[in-house]
């Protein structure tokens, strides 16, 4: 009767090994739904971030009749509190600035930046580069 019992106590080895794999699995799948959810949220704020840096731009045009030659005049002269990070390479220094087209009539006239994009070569979900957004 004793041996009896002491042998009931314990898992055997095949069952700690299926509840292992069980666990390994469930861990998978939930560790790439989680990668998945981050890289949609940090694509939600470059969109942000994007369109906040570009209405900057345009909303200094509006008030000053041209672009500003880089995005620091933006944040010193109040259009932004501070140039946003790029969520896609954790810096505020990876932005691509683009210089607006020479005016025809005006070829001497220094040129502005006119759009920002991301300094990301990486691919977002929608399979565009996110320095293309």
């Amino acid at each position: 009767m004793r041996h009896k019992l002491s042998r009931q106590r314990g898992f055997t080895l095949i069952e700690l090994v299926v509840v292992m794999t069980i666990l390994a699995l469930l861990a998978t799948v939930g560790l790439a739904g989680y990668r998945h959810k981050t890289k949609v949220a940090r694509e939600a704020v470059l969109k942000e971030n994007l369109f906040q840096i570009n209405h900057s731009l345009e909303q200094y045009r509006a008030d000053r009749g041209k672009y500003p030659s880089s995005l620091n005049a933006l944040r010193e002269l109040g259009y932004l509190r501070d140039i946003p990070w790029d969520p896609m390479t954790q810096s505020r220094e990876t932005w691509q600035t683009e210089l607006e087209p020479p005016d025809p009539d005006n070829p001497d006239a220094e040129l502005g930046v006119y759009r920002v994009r991301s300094g990301s070569t990486e691919k977002g979900e929608n399979g565009i580069p996110y320095n293309e957004w």
